[in-house]
């Protein structure tokens, strides 16, 4: 199977304006240039662990079914904070890191506000640099899980 990459902006603003062109677009494999993001949010104590599980399914599936393609994903469990948030003193962290396009970043926060089980989230663009050293930390922390066992 072939992939095109377009490069030229003014296609990429085209399609971008028809949403159901540029799913049909993405279905025939045609590949725009994705951006690489890493979420970081926090869930509501509250939950339990099947709870929790169902917000991450939730928002994977999110980035997922807007053609996003998932790179990484950390479950770092209940965590103190820093300070309260929500008169809350602890939270359950989830890390995701992706690639998908730019303007599903607007949706994916919009509902991150909606969600009344995410009490903090932050999600930034990673360049070149923050890539090599998200590559390095996951392939020791493999490297460490493999020694172990």
């Amino acid at each position: 199977m072939q992939h095109i990459i377009c490069k030229p902006f003014e296609i990429y603003h085209f399609i971008s304006n028809f949403a159901h062109l540029k799913k049909f677009l993405l279905n025939l494999n045609l590949i725009f240039m994705l951006n690489q993001y890493e979420t970081v949010f926090i869930c509501t104590p509250v939950l339990s662990e099947p709870q929790v599980k169902e917000a991450v399914k939730k928002f994977r599936d999110l980035i997922t079914s807007n053609g996003g393609e998932m790179i990484h994903e950390e479950d770092w469990g209940m965590k103190k904070l820093a300070y309260p948030i929500q008169k809350k003193s602890s939270g359950f962290y989830n890390l995701f890191e992706f690639k998908v396009d730019p303007q599903v970043i607007t949706r994916l926060e919009i509902e991150f506000r909606r969600d009344e089980r995410v009490i903090r989230f932050m999600t930034v663009k990673l360049d070149k640099h923050a890539i090599g050293y998200s590559e390095k930390r996951r392939r020791l922390q493999k490297e460490k899980t493999e020694k172990e066992v």
